[in-house]
């Protein structure tokens, strides 16, 4: 007796846009076909939030009719602690492998995050961990990733780069960590990369203005794929005495900084 097929888990990504522009415009000019043909096809999801999948699945319909009406869908969000503490770390004693049980009946999942690809500074790596604990296969598709836009296009070292997530938000721990990254990038090459939420952009580009030394050289990349996105890349000196740059520091936004 053949053993019963199991499911694959889909690493589905999504545009970059989330809570910036209008749901229904430009997903053909950053996912390719083959990504919306199959998340078209899925009837089960995990994913970060019910309610922007469901809007990523309407949009997903207007190039590629879903499989079943929307309602019909299983959407399944993980858990409100794997969204705050982050779920890369088998320590946090998360087990996804419920999750997955339409998977081992042989249905085939899509895991997905509210913007760019799930597990990539986002959650979603215990579902991944679970899926090779489970003996499933794990298919990730193509689709906008903004850290790795926003370094190839900072002129920054992309051969030897680490992304560091958050900064603390308090002022003087923020500057020791600021000097630490700013350190490990001049002595090793590596280029070190960072995200903020949206709002407090600003602060932390005035912040990081005025920690860093003048010949570290710093990028910040903002909108990625939106029609606004902007890269500003330059020594800490150049950015001082050019004045603020012209960034849209309202969305998101990667900081880099290296030599």
């Amino acid at each position: 007796m053949s053993a019963p097929r199991l499911g694959t888990l889909y690493l589905v990504p999504t545009p970059l846009d989330f809570g910036c522009n209008p749901q229904d415009a430009g997903l053909d000019q950053v996912l390719p076909a083959h990504t919306w043909q199959v998340a078209a096809r899925l009837g089960h999801w995990i994913t970060e939030n019910a309610k922007s999948t469901r809007a990523f699945l309407k949009r997903v319909d207007a190039h590629s009719p879903l499989a079943a009406p929307l309602q019909a869908l299983q959407i399944t969000e993980l858990p409100r602690q794997v969204h705050k503490k982050g779920d890369h770390d088998p320590a946090q004693g998360f087990d996804a492998r419920p999750l997955l049980a339409a998977a081992l009946a042989g249905h085939d999942i899509g895991l997905v995050s509210e913007a760019g690809m799930p597990a990539i500074a986002d959650p979603g790596a215990s579902v991944v961990r679970a899926a090779h604990a489970l003996g499933l296969a794990v298919v990730p598709l193509v689709g906008p990733i903004s850290l790795m836009l926003a370094l190839a296009a900072s002129g920054l070292n992309g051969q030897n780069f680490a992304f560091v997530g958050y900064l603390p938000q308090d002022a003087a721990a923020r500057a020791q960590r600021l000097r630490e990254l700013e350190q490990l990038a001049q002595h090793t090459g590596q280029t070190q990369l960072w995200i903020e939420t949206p709002y407090r952009n600003e602060g932390l580009l005035q912040a990081t203005l005025g920690v860093l030394k003048p010949q570290t050289r710093l990028a910040v990349a903002v909108g990625m794929t939106l029609p606004e996105q902007r890269v500003h890349s330059a020594s800490v000196a150049d950015w001082k005495r050019q004045g603020p740059a012209p960034l849209p520091l309202g969305l998101p936004a990667v900081f880099l900084i290296g030599r």
